[in-house]
């Protein structure tokens, strides 16, 4: 009968193992959270080079990385190339002709010969298809951000993890997004 009774001081003893564990893993998860509070995860627009990892990298089915759209730089082109293929088979907005896969890029006549290209961020996936023909044949006014209102602001971010130009990092909250070309930070670069 004594060897089917547990002996009350080991039983003890593992409850206070297995709690003080707990008590130091929770308190070390509060010092890891404490030291990035007041900051949140950014894209540095001049070190991003449109690699395609944010829309696949992201731990959220649709990535919180959007591309957005800085009009003040933009010269609402007729040829834009971040909307249309660098050599479309027509200058016409076929979906053979466009350049993002979503079709995120809205295209609407402004005057002759301009037009105005609009992001719908809820179809927009993060690739980078836009910025880079943007940035590679036109003046660079379309920029990859990870919106705040979709990023879960995860300890380690599996897209900073991922981009081989190191382009993403923590900047203070209070100053969330980081302007193209200027490395300047913002309130809101839309």
């Amino acid at each position: 009968m004594a060897d089917n009774v547990e002996n009350p001081g080991r039983r003890f003893f593992l409850r206070m193992a297995f709690g003080g564990a707990l008590l130091t893993g929770g308190v070390l998860a509060g010092f890891a959270r404490g030291s990035t509070k007041g900051t949140v995860w950014q894209i540095d627009p001049g070190k991003c080079v449109q690699c395609g990892k944010c829309a696949t990298s992201c731990v959220l089915t649709t990535s919180a990385v959007k591309c957005v759209h800085a009009f003040a730089m933009c010269g609402y082109c007729e040829l834009c190339t971040g909307f249309f293929k660098p050599q479309p088979n027509s200058l016409d907005t076929g979906a053979e002709n466009q350049l993002c896969p979503t079709a995120a890029i809205k295209r609407s006549y402004v005057d002759d010969p301009y037009y105005e290209y609009v992001i719908e961020e809820k179809l927009c996936i993060g690739c980078g298809k836009c910025v880079k023909g943007c940035s590679a044949f036109g003046n660079g006014s379309l920029f990859l951000q990870i919106r705040h209102d979709r990023c879960v602001n995860c300890n380690q971010c599996a897209i900073a993890t991922a981009c081989p130009a190191m382009a993403i990092s923590r900047v203070p909250a209070d100053h969330p997004y980081l302007l193209k070309d200027q490395n300047v930070k913002s309130e809101e670069a839309t």
